[in-house]
């Protein structure tokens, strides 16, 4: 049978791109479908905007330490419309930089929503394709608790739009994206409440993460009400009344509510089940390590599969999908050392086993090694704003099996660790290494 494509891709997020990329470097006929604009939520309505939004909020934060270096006070005016206007012409040219490459690549682009017809045909609003290989890469939605009242709630999408700053935000959940955006907010001046169904936020990192965050957001002057869960809302006359159960009954007043409760699969009512793709109880297509479906002619990749939600991982998956069905060269995603961030202030990452993960894995084999310190950037100043290292190591062979840190630039200094600790590297080889002083990354050479 003679096919329209070689290759199509479902949606234009970090995981098709890549895919269809990769695909068509080894000559093959791609086109990919989005119905919105290219680039899936990362680029649209996540981390780029996201992490452009804590940027600004950092001025904030300086402005607040200047005094104690010599900067005279001065008072100045946080413009909400006029920042997110620079921040949406930024999402613009990336998307038509993401054009450009499709383009250059000879990628057909189809700004439709495609659905399925069979294994092998696609509905693009009433116009049929056919296509040899399939992948879906649909992404993942915002998950919304069925409680009363919220429909009068937003997503991290509505976020990116809002027209001003809420005076009063309140935040159901205490996952990354409500840890970011509660510290992003309280920079700007709102007044934050987080709500949180576990006795502490940053479910996933580890502990020390978890309960080091939620203290200096709390010391910030961010409420934080663990052990609770959002039962209703109700309208007000000047903004809105989220009531919560837990070790006690709460209401809470606010102009704007998020729900930052995780995403889903975003697999409804595109006919999967026309294509007898099989997927799990949340909706998540299920596929083999080489990301084949039920149908051997139809893969998926990134958030709406069962594996790690991120952007790199989706990059690494499609780029995966790609050199096996493509390239003859088959390989698979290690999900061990997948390195993992929030990016509150303070900022939080880490590497490979949480010490919890360590422990019920190896037992009193795992010993921790740990420091907490003032960095010297806030040594001048009043505040107390400790960083925190930790490495986790099996006492056996002194092999690092997790790094973990709070403070300025985690991120970017446990991203530089995730090489070595997947390479097996020994609490001795860090120790054994000469930093860079006074950097707060050479705190890791020396623990212990």
């Amino acid at each position: 049978m003679t096919f329209d494509y070689d290759l199509f891709v479902i949606g234009t997020g970090p995981g098709g791109l890549a895919a269809a990329k990769k695909a068509a470097s080894y000559g093959v006929r791609v086109a990919i479908a989005e119905q919105e604009n290219i680039g899936g939520t990362c680029v649209n309505r996540g981390c780029i905007p996201k992490k452009l939004i804590v940027y600004a909020a950092d001025f904030a934060q300086e402005n607040q330490i200047a005094q104690s270096y010599g900067w005279s006070q001065c008072e100045r005016y946080f413009d909400w419309t006029l920042f997110m206007k620079s921040v949406h012409r930024q999402i613009e040219h990336i998307n038509y930089s993401f054009c450009q490459e499709l383009r250059k690549a000879q990628i057909e682009i189809i700004k439709e929503r495609a659905t399925f017809v069979d294994n092998h045909t696609l509905d693009l609003n009433g116009h049929q394709v056919t296509a040899d290989k399939i992948l879906i890469a649909v992404g993942a939605r915002p998950n919304k608790p069925n409680i009363s009242g919220i429909e009068y709630a937003i997503t991290s999408r509505e976020m990116f739009h809002l027209p001003y700053l809420p005076k009063r935000l309140a935040i159901i959940g205490g996952g990354y994206i409500g840890a970011e955006f509660s510290s992003m907010m309280q920079a700007f001046g709102c007044k934050v409440t987080l709500i949180e169904t576990d006795e502490m936020m940053l479910s996933g990192f580890d502990n020390d993460i978890r309960s080091g965050v939620q203290e200096s957001l709390r010391n910030r002057g961010i409420r934080i009400l663990t052990n609770s869960t959002a039962q209703e809302i109700t309208h007000l006359d000047e903004g809105w009344l989220l009531t919560t159960t837990g070790d006690r009954v709460q209401t809470i007043a606010a102009d704007t509510i998020l729900v930052a409760t995780g995403f889903s699969p975003n697999t409804k009512n595109i006919g999967l089940e026309k294509a007898k793709v099989e997927v799990g109880e949340q909706g998540e297509i299920k596929v083999n390590e080489y990301y084949c479906t039920s149908q051997k002619n139809i893969f998926a990749v990134g958030d709406c599969i069962n594996r790690l939600q991120l952007t790199p991982v989706a990059k690494a998956e499609g780029i995966a999908f790609a050199n096996k069905v493509f390239g003859n060269n088959p390989q698979t995603v290690n999900y061990d050392y997948v390195p993992s961030a929030v990016f509150s202030r303070p900022e939080g990452a880490g590497v490979g086993m949480t010490e919890a993960k360590a422990r019920e894995k190896f037992g009193d084999r795992v010993k921790c090694y740990s420091t907490q310190f003032q960095p010297l950037l806030y040594q001048l100043v009043k505040q107390e704003t400790p960083a925190m290292m930790k490495l986790v190591v099996d006492d056996h062979s002194q092999q690092v099996l997790g790094a973990h840190m709070l403070g300025e630039n985690a991120a970017e200094i446990i991203q530089t660790l995730a090489v070595a600790i997947r390479q097996g590297i020994t609490r001795q080889d860090l120790n054994e290494t000469i930093g860079i002083h006074p950097t707060i990354a050479e705190n890791f050479l020396s623990l212990g």
